[in-house]
């Protein structure tokens, strides 16, 4: 399968006054062609700023991308999105690589309908006609789900649901059939009902237009059934990465091992008891000089508090950061 993103040592720092914010940290990754991807970790440990960074939305200042590259091989032939001027990125940012806000409601511009919204990008990127994109723009809104496509195309932001805004901006998203659709918590405002019906939009919707998807999410237990691979982002790093059905089964570093331990499971009989990682998340206007996670790790000992662990092989497309083997019970070798 093609690679369709290749990230390699991204690191973005904020420069604020208190300090710098020391907010991605190396972070290296890739994305095949059609893959759905779930980035996932609590909040504060990059995930989101990693995604900003590649399409050129961190405010500057005091955001800064550091050093790294980012590799897309879109429409267009192959480039380094941290390395493209702004018109260019424009050009793919919505053109070729689709964007899903965490919260609709202030994502869209209020003062224009939603109909205008989507043409807007239609115009923009493809060159259509206003009438062309009014027609695509109703078409989109009924792919996505929304009744009486033609009466809503008028209607404002405020007039819908926090459902139906959503699925408004994943019609934006997909206007242009991009190559990628990142999705920043798609699903976290809206009901569990709601979520599902998203979950599974999307999953129409990667196998009609052929699409890969960045998912992006603290929430485990919504990527089971939606991703091929995991990828697990504490303190700015990546801790884990994994096919899903091998993180679920055999998680090697202990902060996966706390994430999924504080999952609700419906195939145990009530009498297991959730899992509470101990301690804090790190403060990120601290260089790292150690393991992050070594202060709230059960297993840590003296070599986590002296290194910053790079990700090993622990199985077939499996890597993690960790300098202690938890199947084998002692130091990883390596």
């Amino acid at each position: 399968m093609a690679k369709v993103l290749e990230v390699k040592d991204l690191v973005t720092k904020f420069y604020t006054l208190d300090g710098v914010v020391h907010a991605v940290n190396g972070v290296s990754f890739d994305l095949d062609e059609g893959e759905t991807l779930a980035i996932v970790g609590e909040s504060g440990c990059g995930k989101s700023v990693t995604m900003l960074s590649l399409l050129g939305l961190i405010p500057s200042p005091p955001g800064k991308v550091e050093r790294g590259n980012a590799f897309f091989s879109g429409g267009t032939g192959r480039c380094d999105l941290l390395q493209l001027a702004a018109p260019e990125l424009r050009d793919v940012r919505g053109g070729q690589i689709g964007f899903v806000f965490q919260d609709p409601i202030s994502s869209l511009n209020p003062i224009l309908t939603v109909g205008e919204q989507i043409a807007e990008s239609l115009t923009r990127h493809l060159g259509l006609t206003r009438e062309q994109a009014h027609r695509r723009a109703i078409k989109l809104l009924e792919e996505v789900g929304i009744p009486e496509a033609a009466q809503r195309y008028d209607s404002y932001p405020h007039h819908f649901s926090g459902g139906m805004r959503q699925r408004v901006m994943i019609a934006i998203a997909i206007s242009c059939s991009p190559s990628i659709i990142i999705a920043d918590e798609p699903t976290t405002a809206l009901d569990v009902t709601v979520q599902a019906q998203i979950v599974d939009l999307f999953k129409r919707l990667r196998d009609m237009i052929g699409m890969a998807i960045i998912w992006i999410t603290h929430d485990l237990g919504v990527v089971a059934g939606l991703a091929e691979r995991v990828l697990v982002m504490y303190g700015g790093r990546v801790a884990e990465v994994a096919l899903v059905d091998d993180l679920y089964e055999r998680p090697q570093h202990p902060y996966t091992h706390g994430l999924l331990g504080a999952l609700p499971r419906i195939d145990t009989d009530g009498s297991r008891r959730l899992v509470s990682i101990d301690g804090t998340p790190p403060d990120l206007l601290i260089p790292l000089v150690r393991c992050p996670f070594a202060p709230r790790c059960a297993y840590a000992f003296e070599r986590c508090w002296e290194e910053i662990p790079q990700l090993m092989p622990a199985g077939i497309q499996h890597q993690v950061a960790c300098f202690y083997d938890i199947e084998r019970g002692g130091p990883r070798s390596g």
